[in-house]
């Protein structure tokens, strides 16, 4: 059938299609964007330093973190936000920085969290020449795994989150496939197709329990002034959807 495809090709394992076959459905067309970090024309905004209307604190009242020209700061004690919009598999972007003024040390210094679906989480510190425990230093899978570089900035600095996130399965109360996340700070590839174990927390091991196929994105108030701006995510489909 020429450059279109071929219907006499043998058929793929897993699909229903040939291969070159030209009854597959094409790929759906986004615009990427024009600068590196910046949200695709399909993303889902969740922050863009305008307002905070897509975040509510953990108990549902409207969020209380101070809100900058471009970007949102941790006000302490007001507590963690998270996101009212929910995702299962997805590709989350974030941008944060942390104090410039250095205090404190280990985790008591620029120490805020990103929760994926609200249980699972990567570990945000201000990780540039202080040490601490290494499944607890910056884009670790707190208290799983350290990452598998240290590529922090200075304090201060803007710093990024790549996150690709496939949820955990459940049949009822059992576990068919745990998370699967790969995270890249800084343009740099710290977690690579890592199975995460649990929920994760503090000082302990958190077996995986059923719950709902979509979560928040939560964001840790740990007392200091971390700062967070360019905030999407894009929902990732599957395969032939058109």
């Amino acid at each position: 059938m020429g450059t279109l495809g071929y219907d006499d090709t043998p058929i793929i394992k897993g699909s229903k299609y040939c291969v070159h076959d030209p009854k597959r459905p094409s790929p759906r067309v986004i615009t990427p964007a024009d600068e590196i970090g910046r949200p695709p024309s399909d993303a889902i905004i969740l922050f863009d330093g305008k307002d905070l209307s897509k975040w509510d604190s953990i108990g549902g009242d409207s969020a209380k973190w101070r809100l900058e020209e471009n970007y949102m700061e941790v006000s302490p004690g007001t507590g963690d936000i998270q996101s009212n919009i929910y995702f299962g598999d997805v590709q989350y972007h974030l941008e944060f920085a942390c104090p410039a003024e250095i205090k404190g040390e280990s985790q008591g210094r620029g120490n805020s969290g990103v929760f994926i679906m609200g249980l699972y989480e990567i570990q945000i510190l201000d990780g540039y020449k202080n040490p601490t425990y290494a499944d607890g230093i910056t884009a670790s899978i707190y208290g799983e795994y350290p990452p598998l570089v240290n590529a922090c900035r200075e304090p201060g600095a803007w710093q990024s989150y790549d996150i690709l996130w496939s949820a955990p399965q459940f049949d009822g109360i059992d576990l068919i496939r745990p998370a699967i996340v790969t995270v890249i700070h800084n343009g740099v590839v710290v977690h690579n197709n890592l199975e995460v174990l649990g929920p994760t927390g503090h000082r302990n091991v958190y077996p995986y329990k059923a719950h709902a196929s979509k979560g928040p994105l939560r964001l840790q108030d740990h007392g200091d002034l971390v700062r967070f701006r360019n905030i999407w995510a894009r929902p990732i489909g599957t395969y032939d959807e058109g």
